[in-house]
């Protein structure tokens, strides 16, 4: 895959993690921009690899399809 194509293809921002749900879910608050808005997210492989650990009150950066604006990806912790 591309990296240009990729880039867009997604929607990156930056949120807060709200709450932790059952199933590695987080749900996020993304204040930034029109999206305004609580998005869905789980971590991305990398972070699953490295064993990463996210818990409420960090602040997050997710990619959101524009097909779904309701779930997302988290690619990194701030």
């Amino acid at each position: 895959m591309n990296p240009e194509t990729r880039e867009r293809d997604v929607i990156l921002v930056e949120g807060v993690v709200l709450r932790v749900l059952r199933g590695d879910l987080h749900e996020v608050d993304c204040a930034e921009g029109s999206l305004g808005r609580k998005v869905l997210a789980r971590r991305s492989g990398r972070l699953n690899m490295h064993r990463i650990k996210i818990v409420e009150g960090d602040r997050v950066r997710v990619e959101i399809s524009p097909y779904d604006l309701g779930r997302g990806r988290i690619v990194r912790r701030l």
